[in-house]
């Protein structure tokens, strides 16, 4: 399977997968980054290939274009291709590497003849060495040539290949956010209520990334109601409220915030969600009756 390959927008995912392709066999071709600099750094990284700080013809010599800018530049990136490559595209495969992105933003080059699709790994790059790919799914969808080359590709790094809708993979990539990103948002969050109790922060660390393993690993051996935990899942709504009134010299993100995920937990994980939606709803109104008796802003 291995052949030759160009990556452009070699940042934290080009610089990964370049380095595990190599290592596969691959044979790096141009490797495209904002400035020769950086491009040069990446081909050291990857062990192979040749640093270009913009587009040119030697791009598309190659059996495969990886593009792994930002989203925000595919589409400029697809059009600058096709100007560029034209007739020399026919037969190629080209790939983007966005979650949220279908492969249609590369509609310029398949009307040169490219084969397009969209290949992302569900997997978090922090840019300092390559994290392992096994069993990672990664999400697919394309034409039939492209799909086949990721495919190969996915499954020669030992992950798992899942086709996805591209008018769907919005929804695919906000959930990668919701248990990535914004979970890490919820976790400092929680650590920072800890230092506000008193703890240091290296305590508060160690007190709460084993409660939410715990809870990880409940949720993948019982399931997401057996795994709910805390009061409101026993209907506590008192010291739900105690909770709130607790935050009110925080930034008001923070008791936005909780209000906000203890609705969503009563909607994805209450078996009466309209009952205790409905409870919340009483817990904001008298929040918002001592906040104005105070004198506060609800």
């Amino acid at each position: 399977m291995p052949g030759s390959l160009s990556i452009i927008g070699a940042g934290r995912v080009g610089r990964a997968l370049g380095r595990r392709l190599r290592e596969l066999g691959w044979t790096i071709g141009a490797v495209v980054t904002r400035s020769a600099t950086s491009a040069r750094k990446v081909v050291r990284f990857i062990g192979a290939g040749h640093a270009h700080a913009f587009l040119t013809r030697q791009v598309v010599a190659a059996q495969l274009i990886l593009v792994t800018t930002p989203d925000r530049s595919v589409a400029e990136v697809a059009e600058e291709l096709a100007r560029i490559g034209a007739e020399e595209l026919r037969g190629k495969v080209v790939l983007h590497s966005s979650g949220a992105l279908s492969s249609r933003v590369l509609d310029p080059v398949k009307k040169c003849g490219a084969a397009v699709g969209s290949m992302h790994p569900l997997q978090t790059f922090s840019g300092v060495g390559v994290p392992p790919l096994e069993g990672k799914v990664f999400a697919i969808e394309g034409d039939t040539a492209a799909v086949r080359m990721a495919r190969q590709i996915a499954r020669a790094f030992g992950a798992v290949p899942v086709h996805i809708d591209g008018a769907k993979k919005p929804l695919y990539h906000a959930a990668g956010a919701l248990a990535a990103g914004n979970v890490l948002a919820l976790l400092e969050a929680a650590t920072r209520l800890m230092t506000a109790a008193g703890m240091k922060r290296r305590e508060a660390m160690s007190a709460l990334l084993p409660l939410t393993r715990q809870v990880l690993e409940n949720f993948e051996r019982l399931g997401p109601r057996a795994a709910w935990t805390g009061p409101l899942s026993r209907r506590d709504y008192g010291v739900v409220a105690v909770h709130l009134e607790a935050m009110k010299d925080l930034p008001p993100e923070f008791a936005e915030t909780y209000e906000a995920v203890n609705r969503l937990a009563a909607l994805v994980l209450a078996q009466d969600s309209a009952g205790m939606l409905a409870e919340l709803d009483k817990v904001a109104v008298n929040k918002k009756t001592i906040m104005k008796a105070r004198g506060g802003k609800a």
